[in-house]
């Protein structure tokens, strides 16, 4: 199954302070098809997230999935306060990265699989880089 990273799919992928003894993660997509994917992948769960982050699930303290904004957003609890000694992230703003190269399973519309066949074995013409000729072009256009 054809695979896309997290950091591809959403907008913006952020930890922060949420007070002295907690970190909060957000992940907000633009699309609401890419957010509707993530849900059904069922890969960001509580239990992913202490597995990813090497914590007990107990110290994931919330965990929404927030349909208004297309957002995921969890917490968890520090270990040390924020500011105290031995804590290593004072602001919380760098405990996002694990979650960048996370694998989220699509489905590409008219594939095999997406209609219950097997995968074709022809190649699939490769993507664009955001800086390519292109999308640089349509950059401009919209300025």
């Amino acid at each position: 199954m054809k695979t896309k990273r997290l950091v591809e799919l959403a907008k913006t992928i952020r930890s922060k302070n949420a007070g002295t003894d907690k970190i909060t993660f957000d992940i907000i997509f633009r699309e609401k098809k890419n957010y509707e994917l993530i849900k059904k992948s069922k890969v960001l769960t509580k239990q992913s997230m202490a597995k990813l982050f090497s914590i007990p699930k107990e110290r994931i303290s919330d965990f929404v999935e927030f349909d208004p904004a297309y957002a995921v957003k969890f917490t968890i609890r520090r270990t040390h306060p924020s500011g105290s000694p031995g804590e290593t992230d004072v602001f919380g703003c760098q405990q996002y990265p694990p979650l960048l190269d996370l694998e989220i399973p699509v489905e590409t519309k008219g594939s095999s699989t997406a209609r219950g066949g097997k995968r074709s074995s022809h190649r699939v013409g490769r993507l664009r880089s955001p800086t390519s000729r292109t999308t640089l072009s349509k950059r401009r256009k919209r300025r």
